[in-house]
């Protein structure tokens, strides 16, 4: 019997072209899947971004707090020692007033 040497190195130089085709096919889905994972998933930078305006708004917004905490004592605070004041010369003027009635 004679051998069919000429059909099969035709079918593996087909097979062998299909398996590279399939092979590429698979290397650019995976390389297109590896990008858009990259794409959807944050960078460390940007994380490191993210957190950073973070802290940095919380401490502002603390600052900004406190210097309004304190602007508001000291108004309070000068306003009652402005009143005292205002009351303590009143009080002479009405009794410089009474004592010159008498």
């Amino acid at each position: 019997m004679k051998a069919h040497t000429g059909r099969h190195t035709k079918d593996k130089a087909l097979l062998i072209s299909m398996a590279e085709s399939i092979g590429s096919t698979l290397g650019s889905i995976a390389a297109k899947a590896d990008a858009t994972q990259k794409a959807l998933s944050p960078s460390h930078i940007a994380e490191t971004i993210q957190r950073e305006r973070k802290n940095l708004v919380r401490k502002s917004k603390s600052v900004a707090r406190r210097t309004s905490n304190k602007a508001a004592a000291n108004l309070r605070t000068h306003k009652v020692a402005k009143a005292a004041r205002r009351g303590g010369t009143r009080s002479r003027a009405a009794a410089r007033r009474a004592k010159a009635k008498r």
